[in-house]
């Protein structure tokens, strides 16, 4: 389905590069097929909207709970914004040094 015209062109579109590893090869799509995984399980499930406007406060409520206080194991318990600002700070820290 990832491959098919209609997607291809629409990713075109809007700037879109598409990862493609070897068949078989899951390595490059690991990182969002577990996100997609957690956004269907925490917060799709059995759920419904009146609007589109009304789903998309929703999903920025969930996706602000999950960069900020959600921790992540493959980040060494830290949130996604925790991880980003330690990066930052060694990063500035060893360009000062």
């Amino acid at each position: 389905q990832y491959t098919a015209a209609a997607f291809v062109d629409v990713c075109r579109r809007h700037g879109i590069q598409l990862s493609r590893g070897r068949v078989g090869s899951s390595y490059d799509n690991a990182l969002a097929e577990s996100f997609f995984q957690g956004l269907k399980r925490e917060w799709l499930h059995g759920r419904s909207w009146t609007s589109k406007s009304q789903a998309r406060l929703d999903l920025f409520e969930w996706l602000s709970y999950f960069n900020r206080r959600r921790r992540h194991s493959a980040l060494g318990y830290l949130t996604p914004v925790e991880f980003e600002q330690r990066l930052i700070a060694s990063s500035t820290l060893s360009v000062a040094a």
